[in-house]
């Protein structure tokens, strides 16, 4: 039997495929928990930089979980909460992610895909994506983790629009609400993608890793603490710091080795 899950590494970049198109991706507990360990291996890998989450095929990013576990692993609550606990593990792994995160969508992104998109730093689409969380269709509520996601991205009054409305949005409604980074051409997301992993890893990686660090403490209520603060300035201790000025002066591209 096929992986359902494929992790690739390419030099400072990896890449994890969703890949069960003849499901067009979509999700079950297998993959929910490969998910969460692959995500968090690469977060452990110092010599990254990038990780693209993606699914295969054209057709379909993911549509979200498999509809037809449901009346096996989802028949009630207490199989609900194991399977949630999969789930959220999945998307957990996908935000805590040390390296920046891009999601790759090509075709149809919803439910439980547009969940795992949402948990990556960008997303790139083709011009025919869609997307939207149409759950209250089938009487299935999104967690509190997954909803917070979505209002870091749209606001509360969009995110509420998605989830009451049960609406299907095509590419460039899902960019005007902020779901979406950029759109381009279906035959280019790739290429895109590609391009955007390539200029963040040319980036210094202790930098890009403070960065996702800082905007994720934002997000929690209590005052930062002096310690915090003051870690805002550790860049200025490092080698990349030195390499960064350097190469600046010497009107070169810096070689980063993220120490």
């Amino acid at each position: 039997m096929a992986e359902t899950v494929l992790r690739e590494i390419d030099g400072v970049i990896a890449r994890v495929t969703l890949n069960r198109p003849e499901k067009l991706n979509a999700l079950d507990a297998g993959m929910w928990h490969a998910i969460g360990e692959i995500f968090s291996r690469l977060s452990a890998d110092e010599s990254l930089r990038c990780v693209v989450l993606t699914g295969q095929g054209d057709r379909a990013f993911s549509p979200g979980a498999d509809i037809k576990e449901f009346e096996s692993a989802r028949a009630d609550i207490g199989k609900a909460r194991a399977y949630g606990a999969l789930m959220h593990g999945a998307m957990g792994a996908i935000g805590a992610c040390r390296h920046p995160t891009v999601a790759s969508i090509r075709g149809l992104c919803v439910g439980g895909g547009l969940e795992l998109a949402a948990m990556c730093d960008l997303r790139i689409c083709g011009e025919t994506s869609r997307f939207g969380v149409p759950i209250n269709r089938i009487g299935v509520v999104m967690a509190y983790p997954e909803i917070a996601a979505l209002i870091d991205l749209v606001g509360r009054a969009r995110a509420m629009e998605i989830l009451l409305e049960g609406r299907i949005y095509d590419a460039d409604q899902a960019a005007a609400m902020g779901l979406v980074n950029r759109v381009v051409p279906d035959d280019e997301v790739e290429a895109e993608t590609a391009t955007t992993a390539g200029r963040i890893a040319e980036g210094a990686p202790l930098v890009n890793r403070w960065h996702k660090k800082f905007a994720a403490r934002l997000r929690e209520q209590t005052p930062l603490t002096p310690e915090e603060l003051d870690e805002g300035f550790a860049a200025f201790g490092t080698e990349d710091f030195r390499e960064g000025y350097r190469a600046f002066v010497e009107k070169r591209k810096p070689d980063f080795q993220g120490r």
